[in-house]
């Protein structure tokens, strides 16, 4: 049973094109005006959604496209200076340390779905170019990173202390990002940061290896950002954080991908429900016959997964298979594999990066059962995953995880919002718009939009990150609330960025 792929990720030619809509063609005769806003210094601070990673990865085009490199053009209309950029050296992305590959190239997609791009990295993050930069976006970063001194400490790489990217752009070893950015006695800034604080949590599907930041800590942090920001009399915009669930890294993968017209899956399902006849008669005993596996022969069968919010019943599990005649070492294999798992439903959440493990051979659990002496082909008949063995946790966000990172994401936007209205700063509620692309899609400059991967035209295909032409609809959510609170004119001057001069994906040719 080796097999992967038996979803359909995208079909590849669907991504939004430009429809025959009606739309109001600005007028371009009126003059552009800056109201109250001084752009002759903007300077944007985040994490990789202000660096324009996308894909990914980090690279060129990527950063050219970034929406601060689009503000910045037009903020230059109205005063605004040369922007610069740490720039990555080709478009390939991923970075090397020391001549080894430490971050990986940028997706493409190979007609079944995400891969990665062949090629290898050639920015070398021990090739310092300090800044400071106009955008101090910096990809992995938290919001109490952004304060932290010797985060762009090389030597601190390897423990987790310094962050590659920030490395090779602090203009000293021991300076923080906020440092840097204040250095370039900015007039005018953006603020997005705050993703990373709940992203790495909901990505790795809860399972430990990273945490969420405390609110109270989130709290202190964010407001000494802006408290920091403003110090100088500087006017910006800041951003709230969109529902992380909502995008194609959770929506995409279906909780039942496993296809009956699948060859290499549906003529082993007789054999795969005969197998599992005796375990389910024992979760029915137990009361649990909600936890029986049963794969359909006309439908999409939901994966197994481990769910470590319902009770271990292992023992009890033990107890009654034995009971029933299966001999104690069959038994025993039966009841720890089994013992705390379910078939996924549709209120799981199967992460993107699941797509290449789902029905594939679990080698770690192959070769633990072969170290208990198992017969090999017994071994890889239990450890196929989300078929014969239990998707782990990293690879889903269960409802109790989901209500975990929603109550996190409310309480930062609280802060983020309360933060905007005491310092007058504009607003971009960017949860909304990530609430209405998930819901109904939206229509702009011609162009419908929605939140499906790649297709929808506005996620990469990393499913978290924006495309270019996400990027572009950004800015312009920005520019419309610069508007709004400091009396310029970008909107009615024609003076938005039209998003169909912006790419919806980038050529695996481009290096």
């Amino acid at each position: 049973m080796k097999f992967k792929y038996i979803w359909i990720l995208i079909v590849f030619l669907s991504f939004a094109a430009c429809n025959d809509h009606d739309y109001t063609i600005p007028d371009t005769s009126v003059d552009l005006e800056p109201g109250t806003a001084d752009f002759s210094t903007y300077v944007s601070i985040g994490n990789s959604l202000t660096s324009g990673y996308t894909d990914g990865a980090l690279f060129i085009a990527g950063q050219q496209n970034s929406f601060p490199n689009i503000l910045s053009q037009k903020f230059s209309l109205v005063g605004g200076s040369d922007f610069t950029q740490p720039m990555t050296d080709d478009n390939i992305g991923g970075l090397l340390l020391g001549g080894n590959v430490i971050a990986s190239p940028r997706l493409y997609f190979d007609g079944s779905g995400p891969a990665v791009l062949p090629g290898t990295p050639t920015t070398e993050v021990s090739n310092i170019q300090p800044g400071p930069y106009n955008n101090m976006g910096v990809p992995g970063a938290r919001v109490t990173h952004l304060l932290a001194n010797g985060y762009g400490n090389i030597a601190g790489i390897a423990q987790g202390l310094a962050n590659p990217y920030f490395v090779r752009m602090a203009s000293s070893p021991n300076a923080s990002v906020l440092e840097d950015a204040m250095a370039m006695n900015p007039t005018f800034f953006t603020l997005w940061i705050g993703n990373n604080d709940v992203l790495g949590y909901a990505a790795s599907g809860g399972d430990g290896s990273s945490d969420i930041t405390d609110v109270g800590v989130f709290q202190f942090a964010y407001s000494k950002l802006v408290t920091t920001l403003t110090s100088g009399g500087a006017k910006g915009v800041i951003l709230n954080l969109p529902d992380v669930t909502a995008t194609p890294y959770f929506t995409t993968v279906p909780y039942n991908p496993l296809d009956p017209s699948n060859p290499d899956f549906g003529p082993m399902i007789p054999l795969l429900n005969a197998t599992f006849a005796p375990l389910n008669q024992a979760f029915t005993f137990l009361g649990v016959q909600e936890r029986s596996i049963v794969f359909s022969e006309t439908e999409p069968s939901p994966i197994i997964i481990h769910d470590e919010s319902i009770a271990d019943i292992s023992a009890q599990l033990f107890m009654v298979l034995q009971g029933a005649g299966l001999d104690p070492s069959t038994a025993r294999l039966l009841s720890f594999q089994y013992g705390q798992c379910r078939p996924a439903n549709k209120n799981d959440l199967i992460t993107l990066r699941s797509a290449t493990a789902i029905a594939t051979l679990n080698m770690d659990n192959f070769q633990k059962l072969v170290s208990m002496g198992v017969p090999q082909d017994k071994a890889g008949q239990l450890s196929i995953n989300g078929v014969t063995f239990p998707m782990e946790d990293k690879w889903v966000l269960l409802p109790s995880e989901q209500n975990e990172v929603e109550q996190a994401l409310n309480s930062y936007n609280s802060i983020i919002k309360n933060e905007a209205q005491k310092a007058g700063l504009a607003f971009v509620d960017a949860n909304a718009f990530m609430e209405q692309l998930s819901t109904q899609g939206l229509l702009s400059d011609g162009f419908e939009l929605n939140s499906s991967l790649v297709k929808g035209g506005v996620f990469a295909l990393d499913g978290v990150h924006l495309t270019a032409r996400g990027y572009a609809l950004i800015s312009k959510y920005i520019l419309e609330a610069v508007d709004q609170t400091y009396g310029s004119n970008f909107k009615e001057a024609g003076e938005l960025p039209n998003i169909g001069d912006y790419p919806a994906f980038y050529p695996t040719t481009l290096k």
